[in-house]
């Protein structure tokens, strides 16, 4: 282990020796661990939260720049609103990588579970969601598939008790402007809200921006047993995509940090989806939940990191219903019961308007016309049950389980094999692209977890957990195959997880420190053959802090820190190189940030940040790497009235010359998305 590693983590360690990140207080409310409110005390796990507070600061017009706060989150930001995700693992690439995260808004998935996109988060409303609730590790039995590495809940704000608005301005560089808009109103046994996110960005780089909207309208009803909540949201991107620019350090180049190698690329996403949280209350100990939803959604982008710039196509109708039967058995034992059920139509497809012809790398052509047209039809079918059982007033048992049933069958709407559209064969090396023959197939999981909690006294408490988290296969894994592969024989990814934490708050420190193991087993990846493939082992050791500490009124300080070891644990041989036992690609082994927070005068703060982010190889074979980088922001909020607050944000204050995103193609080489130059956002909302 490099000295050179080390150095950051231990000097963003020592620097804050009592404290670590903005730490809510143990007595807030969270619904993401539990399904129900439950206090953070009493949770024998990690939860983090954004809260609306930190939120508002932040300002973020992009959610990478929230979740940096939360330790172990990791996003590496692309273009406009694309990112890759990372959370207790490496960041995720690949056709089904994001099938390793749950992205979801008010506990309903954002997306089905085997048709995940790995930009979904983009659709969430976050920027004026009232908390982003964060657990790290396998979401429990009561999230299932997608929740393998952790869970990340944007939760949308409730109708407030008195009538209000709210109407926010901001403007910035590249011609960016925000307007936001927010109404709640309630009139008798009805409330009702919307929130609205219209966003202009002209890009800082060439034929690059977008333009962005997102609503959601809410409706709450209640009488003394039963209520309804019910939330339609829309969102809506069309963005001009700036692609990679390639060759060694190019985003040090003045000439190419703001160029755009591919000015044809862009991504067209719609989103909608419909939710009714109905609560009956039979008495004080017993209570159903029960959530029906819709979900549909529509993409078109061109996929510029591919040869041949292949147009996708794809979309999603979802119905979906999630229960719970909430049962407090008595004062010491409580169980949670359920059904989660959801039916998916989805359809692919991708097209070319031109041939690639076959190159000594490519050994394939890539014919124009379509490459893949498919439907899948997803039945997902999990029930589940979950246990807390208080041993003593100072020991707490959780305990919980869940068996999950995926079934695909899966339609080709073109030729079955690996031809070109009309059914001719291709040139040099054949066709790229495989078309699997109509089948059925279906994944049958079991996810376990046992968590102990112990109270050292009422600020203080110790955990640990056992888990087990899966993935089945996504839909573009099993269907969208290359070369001679007919058959992607893939079986569900595994994670076995071990996590032990202390965390304690007093009146001016909180914090919370883990340790992790964690091994995943038939992890799915591309093989030098470009066979999807589900032999893949990984080793996953970790050290999280989350630390804050009040100087005194005006001054206080906050961590958010990880190290991890992500490591190669199978015996794949790349480029002749085996690579059991080196680290996976884009994976630091520490990154973080470090925040000083002023209140000069009452209803104002300010707050410089120091974002980290480690070094780290962008190949297997660890033979090109990122040297990492260190980005200062300043923001600033003033509430100069009951009406009338202020906001300034700088970012990259130093204007420092960074990749948000390095990358390895043996295809292209060294390739990066430049980090944005120092840049300036003002802003005004009036409320009332």
């Amino acid at each position: 282990m490099r000295t050179t590693q080390l150095l950051p983590a231990v000097v963003m360690a020592l620097s804050c020796t009592e404290l670590v990140a903005e730490q809510a207080p143990m007595e807030t409310m969270v619904v993401t661990a539990t399904r129900e409110g439950s206090l953070l005390k009493d949770i024998a796990g990690n939860t983090s939260l954004v809260t609306q507070d930190a939120l508002k600061l932040v300002g973020h017009s992009h959610i990478q720049e929230a979740l940096a706060r939360v330790p172990g989150v990791n996003l590496a930001r692309g273009n406009g609103q694309e990112y890759l995700p990372a959370l207790r693992s490496p960041v995720l690439t690949g056709a089904g990588a994001c099938g390793s995260i749950l992205a979801a808004v008010d506990g309903i998935p954002l997306r089905s579970a085997g048709f995940c996109n790995i930009n979904e988060l983009f659709e969430a409303p976050s920027e004026q969601a009232q908390r982003i609730e964060v657990v790290r590790g396998p979401g429990s039995a009561l999230y299932g598939s997608n929740a393998m590495t952790g869970v990340i809940n944007v939760i949308t704000p409730s109708v407030t008790e008195k009538s209000f608005w709210s109407l926010g301005l901001e403007a910035g560089p590249h011609d960016y402007s925000r307007l936001k808009y927010s109404q709640s109103e309630r009139m008798g046994d009805h409330g009702l809200r919307a929130d609205l996110v219209l966003a202009h960005d002209g890009g800082y780089r060439d034929d690059s921006g977008f333009d962005q909207q997102k609503l959601t309208l809410r409706h709450e009803y209640g009488t003394e047993n039963l209520s309804y909540t019910t939330t339609l949201q829309a969102s809506n991107l069309n963005q001009e995509t700036a692609g990679y620019v390639n060759g060694t350090d190019a985003y040090k180049d003045s000439d190419l940090q703001d160029s755009n190698p591919n000015p044809e690329a862009y991504r067209d996403a719609t989103a909608l989806r419909l939710a009714t949280q109905v609560v009956y209350t039979l008495d004080e100990q017993r209570r159903w939940v029960v959530t029906p939803y819709l979900r549909y959604t529509d993409m078109d982008f061109l996929q510029h990191f591919l040869p041949g710039d292949p147009l996708e196509e794809n979309g999603q109708k979802s119905l979906g219903l999630q229960s719970a039967y909430f049962h407090n058995l008595n004062e010491k034992l409580k169980i949670i019961a359920g059904l989660d059920l959801e039916y998916t139509d989805g359809f692919l497809k991708q097209s070319q308007d031109a041939p690639t012809r076959g190159s000594a790398f490519l050994q394939a052509t890539i014919p124009e016309g379509k490459h893949y047209d498919y439907q899948v039809d997803a039945i997902m079918a999990a029930p589940f049950v979950h246990a807390n059982w208080d041993l003593s007033e100072k020991l707490s048992v959780q305990a919980g389980l869940r068996f999950e049933v995926m079934d695909y069958d899966y339609d080709n709407r073109m030729l079955d094999g690996r031809t070109a559209e009309d059914g001719t064969a291709c040139g040099f090396g054949g066709c790229r692209y495989s078309r699997p023959a109509d089948r059925d197939d279906r994944f049958e999981n079991w996810s376990p977890k046992l968590g102990v909690l112990y109270r050292i006294d009422n600020d203080t408490q110790v955990y640990a957990n056992v888990s087990q988290g899966f993935r089945a296969p996504q839909a573009t894994e099993l269907y969208r195959l290359q070369r001679a592969q007919q058959v992607a024989d893939l079986d569900s990814e595994s994670l076995d997880s071990l996590e032990i934490g202390l965390r304690g708050q007093q009146s001016l420190v909180a914090y919370e420190v883990i340790a992790y193991a964690m091994k995943k087993e038939n992890v799915i990846f591309r093989d030098s053959d470009f066979f999807n493939v589900a032999d893949g082992e990984t080793r996953h050791l970790g050290l999280e802090l989350a630390l804050s500490y009040s100087i005194n009124e005006q001054w206080d300080v906050a961590l958010s820190a990880s190290y991890a070891e992500h490591e190669y644990d199978d015996d794949r041989v790349l480029g002749g190189i085996a690579i059991d036992g080196n680290e996976v690609d884009s994976a630091p082994k520490h990154f973080g940030n470090l925040r000083l927070g002023w209140n000069p005068v009452a209803n104002a703060r300010a707050e410089l940040e120091w974002v980290h982010q480690g070094d780290y190889y962008t190949d297997p074979e660890n033979l090109h790497s990122y040297e990492g980088h260190d980005i200062l922001n300043l923001r600033g909020t003033w509430q100069v009235n009951q009406s009338t607050r202020l906001t300034a944000r700088a970012t990259n204050l130093t204007d420092r010359e960074y990749a948000e995103r390095a990358d390895y193609s043996g295809f292209s080489g060294d390739r990066y998305f430049p980090g944005e130059p120092r840049s300036l956002y003002v802003g005004v909302e009036f409320s009332y």
